[in-house]
């Protein structure tokens, strides 16, 4: 081998010596966490303290043990194993929550301390507690039969089709009957799953429903949609309610590259504002909003819906190659309205970037 190339190769390995050390000496955490964050999920006061369990396994050769657990208030307490371990074992820790401490959201630290250098691992405690309402009648206004509900209604929020969404809805049995979990039915579509949380609520006690909400199953829906599930208890005559829950469904797109912008659809609206000024109540009134596609793959318009039957939308197609527009032709029909009045159409498209656009239709009605 000549100097230069034995001098090249030297180098070569100086600088390969120390990626290969450090691939060798990564760290292996002395306790592995099956999971170090639990949610509690809503808490009901008057339903007592929820314990989990924490599970981990020991990785070292040197003999381990829990020294202490930390806690962030006194609001949770700590069972946890007091014996010496050994490479390979595994262990529990107990934790349990007093939900009379706090209301709302809460997020609770529990450290983990033990005799070997390091070792001092946080876990966490996430839910909502929802205290015992000193007026359950006020609190509860939304009375359906035997039940009361916040609300009469139940806004599932924000729903994508990537994956359900899930909401826990409490409500109170202002009954003489105990509503059991195996009496509990309720006739819901194939994109809706609702199930009683606990085995049984007494009278003057407080129940969770949990709703599951697939909009996958709805087979491409987009925008706002209402549903009135009817609900019972087979044992308890009279029990029969309408559920009505509310939904806003969009489309996921995953986050985009700036590299690839150039290459996606866009959609271009004209005139997101429409001022139609002083308007007739008598007479339809038409406008015209152009939709372009300045982007370099098709565009497609999944859906286009306003918010009131006054609102009568037409487009001549619902695919734009890049480059293209077209005429959205908007009919507002103000019989019956008077004085300001403000109307929302929301378009739908494949647009990863921008996938609800809103135009607004504003008027003054004589």
């Amino acid at each position: 081998m000549n100097p230069s190339t034995r001098f090249l190769f030297l180098i070569w390995i100086g600088l390969l010596f120390p990626l290969i050390s450090n691939g060798q000496n990564k760290p292996v955490p002395k306790l592995i966490w099956k999971v170090n964050r639990i949610d509690l999920g809503t808490l009901l006061e008057e339903q007592g303290s929820p314990e989990v369990e924490f599970e981990f396994t020991y990785t070292q050769d040197s003999l381990f043990f829990i020294e202490d657990i930390w806690t962030e208030c006194g609001c949770t307490t700590v069972e946890y194993p007091k014996d010496t371990m050994v490479a390979g074992q595994s262990g529990k820790i107990k934790v349990s929550f007093d939900p009379t401490s706090s209301s709302g959201f809460f997020t609770k630290l529990i450290v983990v301390k033990g005799n070997l250098q390091g070792v001092q691992d946080s876990l966490y405690l996430d839910g909502v507690s929802i205290p015992y309402p000193s007026n359950p009648e006020r609190a509860y206004p939304a009375r359906m039969g035997s039940l009361g509900f916040r609300l009469r209604k139940i806004n599932m929020g924000e729903v994508f089709d990537n994956e359900p969404k899930i909401k826990f809805v409490e409500f109170f049995n202002f009954g003489t009957e105990v509503l059991e979990k195996n009496d509990f039915q309720a006739e819901t579509p194939s994109y809706i799953q609702i199930e009683q949380v606990q085995q049984m609520i007494r009278p003057q006690e407080r129940g969770l429903l949990k709703i599951q909400y697939e909009s996958n199953a709805r087979k491409g829906d987009l925008g706002f949609y209402e549903d009135a599930l009817p609900l019972k208890w087979e044992s308890v005559s009279g029990s029969e309610i309408n559920l009505e829950i509310i939904a806003d469904l969009f489309e996921y797109f995953p986050p985009v590259q700036k590299s690839e912008l150039n290459q996606l659809p866009q959609l271009l609206i004209s005139q997101k504002e429409v001022d139609l000024k002083e308007i007739s109540p008598n007479s339809l009134v038409h406008r015209k909003v152009t939709l372009s596609n300045p982007g370099r793959s098709t565009l497609e318009i999944r859906k286009i819906q306003g918010n009131c039957e006054c609102l009568k939308i037409e487009a001549p197609k619902q695919s734009l190659a890049p480059g293209e527009s077209i005429e959205l032709m908007l009919t507002f029909d103000p019989v019956g309205r008077k004085g300001i009045d403000q109307r929302n159409i929301y378009i739908f498209s494949n647009d990863p970037v921008n996938p609800v656009q809103l135009i607004v239709l504003k008027s003054r009605i004589e």
